[in-house]
């Protein structure tokens, strides 16, 4: 077991006084604040929150840890993960660091590869990975089109019923549009979607047919009670716009359902009348936007020289319009993203670098904490209040540069009050699936 550089009581009640809290995590917190960040004592009991309250309002009888301002915060949501492909670089690397390389390594490796058994472990691996980093719930998208769909489906099923209580599972069909031309194949995928509790989505494209795919994909969410998550516009392309006809069609349909798009990475490379109309749109519709900047920096611009734009979408432009804005690991060793460990602590460092949430900090947290835990409704979850789930992350740090400067390896994870091991997973554990033929 990691070391860890505090010990919480045993007992049912304790107190952990002296900590500093994104207030942006606190509803109702009141005192003084610095960038955000307030202090606060938290009385936990029978694995719950019971008070949160200015320091030294907890009864001095109640057993105690000093944390000397060190930060807590809640468990964190990651909203846009693969867990289908997740660690597979090792058999199938991308060639050249392009989106088109990992385009055809992915196809490569799914058709050679992704039998239940596959998927299944290493859906397992990137699970504990995640939860000792100190997730709480994981949206992915899972690969769709047939046969697959027969096997990741089920799969995931299992996963969320097997990682009950410790990671909440949600799952989206990652398709393009275009391939909901074949009906029996559809309704066949919808209905799995429906069995297993998932959610609609798919991968849109500029085209002539773009209107009428999505025409399609809202009423067959209508129709079924499901959600929307899509990839959309993850090229530098200004050209490519399909953000304002899913707005667009949103609308069209008076759809109060939710709709997640991802990536956006053309918005930032067009006119700022066009960005602007466009953003406009999505704010009207109640879209809400999902940037993955590690993933998206790795893969936009490569060209064989050094790049010249990071490759994210107009972030803070969406977010001041009313636009519900996170931040999400996306790939995790794969050909789409070589790197990453589904850790959202990373994910928030490198997002302040990547797109500039500093200057101030004061509201940063919330993009991998309770902005995206209210978008996949699982409001109680990305906050600290009280009868809320003592589910925490407990940093050194006990402000922003010194979080934002070391990789927290040291972190304490609170799930039900209680710390948990974070012994992370070997990655010798995979080495069987490297030549596992499907």
């Amino acid at each position: 077991m990691i070391a860890s550089f505090i010990d919480p009581p045993q007992t049912e009640t304790f107190c952990l006084r002296n900590a500093t809290l994104p207030a942006i995590c606190v509803p109702g917190i009141s005192g003084p604040s610095r960038e955000g960040l307030v202090r606060a004592d938290i009385v936990i009991s029978d694995g719950r929150i019971a008070m949160v309250a200015t320091p030294g309002a907890a009864s001095p009888e109640i057993e105690a840890v000093d944390l000397k301002g060190a930060q807590v915060w809640p468990a964190f949501t990651d909203m846009h993960t693969h867990l289908d492909k997740g660690h597979i670089w090792g058999r199938r690397p991308n060639p050249d660091g392009s989106f088109e390389g990992a385009l055809e390594a992915v196809r490569g490796d799914r058709d050679r590869h992704w039998s239940a058994e596959d998927v299944r472990a290493r859906m397992d691996f990137s699970l504990r990975c995640a939860y000792a980093h100190g997730t709480r719930l994981i949206r992915t998208h899972l690969d769709s089109l047939g046969p697959q769909h027969r096997i990741s489906w089920p799969v995931f099923a299992e996963m969320r019923e097997a990682w009950k209580g410790r990671i909440d599972l949600q799952a989206a069909a990652l398709i393009p549009l275009d391939a909901t031309a074949d009906k029996a194949w559809f309704d066949e995928l919808v209905g799995l979607i429906v069995e297993c509790g998932g959610l609609l989505g798919g991968l849109t494209r500029m085209g002539p047919n773009l209107e009428a795919e999505l025409d399609l994909l809202f009423r067959t969410a209508i129709d079924n009670g499901l959600d929307i998550d899509l990839h959309v516009d993850e090229t530098a392309d200004a050209e490519v716009r399909t953000l304002a006809a899913i707005a667009e069609a949103a609308l069209r349909h008076k759809y109060e359902g939710q709709v997640v798009v991802g990536h956006c990475c053309s918005l930032a490379r067009q006119d700022a009348d066009t960005a602007a109309r466009t953003i406009d749109k999505v704010a009207e519709a109640g879209l809400a936007v999902v940037s993955l900047p590690m993933c998206n920096m790795y893969l936009q611009d490569r060209n064989g020289g050094t790049p010249s734009w990071r490759g994210v979408t107009l972030f803070k432009e969406l977010a001041a319009a009313g636009v519900a804005t996170a931040v999400s690991s996306d790939n995790t060793r794969d050909p789409f993203y070589a790197y990453g460990d589904l850790d959202p602590a990373e994910v928030f460092r490198e997002a302040v670098r990547i797109l500039h949430l500093d200057h101030p900090l004061d509201e940063a947290a919330r993009v991998v904490t309770r902005t995206p835990a209210l978008i996949l409704r699982r409001p109680e979850l990305g906050v600290i209040e009280a009868d809320g789930p003592a589910d925490l992350v407990i940093f050194r740090a006990r402000d922003w540069s010194e979080l934002l400067s070391r990789p927290q390896s040291d972190r304490v994870v609170l799930r039900d009050g209680r710390a948990i091991d974070r012994t992370l997973p070997d990655y010798s554990e995979l080495d069987h699936l490297l030549e596992c033929p499907k």
